[in-house]
């Protein structure tokens, strides 16, 4: 590549940044690193009347959260500002001119009832109503009436919009990086409105001049903006610039059925399509933080949806990924979007964290529930339930028992203690009573060289004695759990077992 490689990510504020959105500013920033380039967000707001408050800042804050904040944006590094779009709309009007005057463009007066009867008329005739080279002559536009007529109408304020003046007879052939060589029929495509008589640009102009204007040299994007592609190289070419490499991302798709993941999905099945909460006044939309995911393992997920090394290697730290990503290894078909995995790829950095640092964000659950626990506790609960654990917030549940002593038993498990089994307890407090070294090996050691000794099966003993602790046949090491709560604490337990079973 001879100049430095620059991207950009371009969402509008329309609303939360879905989770779609979060993939493809991710393998723009991915592809930046690896070609030592530059990753830029621009804020494409021309459409004021989608504008949604607070949008914005969410979109920086996700990046932000996420690892992956652009190198140029908004008040950072603003080599090519502004950064955006409802800012740089003086902009625009002179590149529409530009193209009324080569002959690329043309002003439509149409006003939408004239539009709403030819397409009607089109119907009628089995056909559909396409605004291109086959009508735009009979139209009410400025290919058909005077340079002087046309000026006098927009002088006198009369509405209109100047639409793309689409070649006729052309195929276009064109490479996608990831599709490989696409093709379009001219004749096929409509003449798209560029700009519009209230001073706006529509997306399509805007989004090329910024891209020009930026030195945009790889548009990075989704497929759904591949009907788009014919559009925006010819008018590169109308302009006489070096149009960019282009590169249409496959869909995520819904984990059930067919089509493209969308919020309902994540409602229905539990899990979040945002990467952060949004708050409106219809409620809250989940997020990936508030749901206790870690942001590394949100972006090693998605890194995977629609692309890999060629490798079994699922699991990548932001660094590894940016080695080994390839715009070439990107899939054209639609990637599934799993819950599961999702949640698996959580569980994987969640082990991989430093127990204290967990304790941390546990801490405030015990709180709430009206517990204050040593650190040195707390840190070795963590370390014996995490094993299991996709998320901080299952933590409570694991591990109550560790906190509070059981106030009923499971009662599947409850068939476990036996006739015999009060008087083998009585005897197992007495064996407690005696351990002065009260660590995990030791007392195993020891309860379990008492069983041998008498002869006591495994089962008669384990079970009632997990059952007293616990309330239930589950739990880390039996040992591990005596050690933390402590010799008194046990004896307690066993004993109101006793009494209650």
């Amino acid at each position: 590549m001879s100049k430095q490689v620059r991207v950009r990510f371009a969402p509008s504020p329309t609303g939360p940044l879905h989770i779609g959105g979060v993939r493809t500013a991710l393998f723009n920033y991915l592809f930046a690193k690896k070609n030592n380039g530059v990753f830029f967000l621009r804020i494409e707001d021309t459409d004021q009347n989608r504008y949604v408050p607070g949008a914005e800042e969410y979109i920086m804050e996700a990046l932000e959260w996420l690892g992956i904040a652009p190198d140029e944006t908004i008040g950072k590094n603003e080599k090519f500002g502004p950064y955006r779009q409802s800012e740089r709309k003086h902009l625009y009007k002179q590149y529409a001119d530009q193209l009324i005057n080569s002959g690329n463009a043309y002003y439509a007066f149409d006003t939408a009832e004239a539009l709403d009867t030819a397409r009607k008329l089109e119907e009628e005739q089995g056909k559909t109503f396409i605004y291109n080279h086959h009508n735009r002559e009979k139209l009410d536009t400025s290919l058909i009436i005077s340079t002087e007529e046309t000026a006098k109408r927009i002088a006198d304020g009369s509405a209109y919009v100047i639409r793309f003046k689409t070649p006729v007879n052309e195929t276009l052939h064109m490479h996608d990086i990831i599709r490989g060589d696409v093709k379009f029929e001219t004749n096929l495509l409509d003449d798209k409105v560029l700009f519009k008589s209230d001073g706006m640009p529509t997306y399509h102009l805007a989004n090329i001049v910024d891209d020009h204007l930026m030195e945009t040299s790889h548009v990075i994007r989704g497929e759904e903006w591949l009907p788009s592609l014919p559009l925006h190289v010819l008018l590169y070419r109308a302009f006489g610039w070096e149009a960019p490499e282009f590169a249409h991302l496959p869909l995520i798709m819904k984990p059930i059925g067919n089509g493209k993941l969308s919020k309902r999905d994540g409602d229905k099945m539990g899990f979040p399509v945002f990467p952060l909460d949004w708050k409106t006044e219809e409620g809250v939309s989940s997020g990936y933080r508030e749901k206790g995911f870690f942001p590394e393992s949100v972006i090693n997920f998605l890194a995977l949806l629609g692309w890999n090394d060629g490798t079994e290697k699922e699991l990548y730290t932001l660094e590894e990924l940016v080695a080994a990503f390839d715009l070439s290894r990107v899939h054209k078909a639609g990637a599934k979007f799993d819950p599961e995995k999702n949640k698996w790829f959580n569980h994987q950095y969640l082990v991989k964290q430093k127990d204290e640092d967990l304790a941390k964000a546990f801490a405030p659950i015990l709180a709430e529930k009206g517990f204050t626990v040593s650190e040195n506790i707390v840190t070795k609960v963590v370390s014996l339930i995490k094993e299991r654990a996709h998320f901080v917030s299952e933590f409570w549940e694991m591990s109550d028992f560790f906190f509070v002593a059981p106030t009923s038993y499971d009662e599947k498990a409850s068939k476990n203690w036996k006739e015999e089994t009060p008087a083998l307890m009585q005897e197992l407090i007495s064996v407690v009573e005696e351990i002065t070294d009260f660590t995990s090996m030791n007392i195993e050691t020891i309860v379990k060289d008492w069983m041998t000794k008498n002869e006591i099966g495994m089962g008669k003993v384990m079970q009632p004695f997990r059952l007293s602790l616990v309330g239930a046949l589950k739990g880390p090491h039996l040992f591990d759990i005596v050690e933390v709560i402590g010799k008194d604490e046990t004896i307690n337990r066993i004993q109101k077992a006793i009494a209650t079973l």
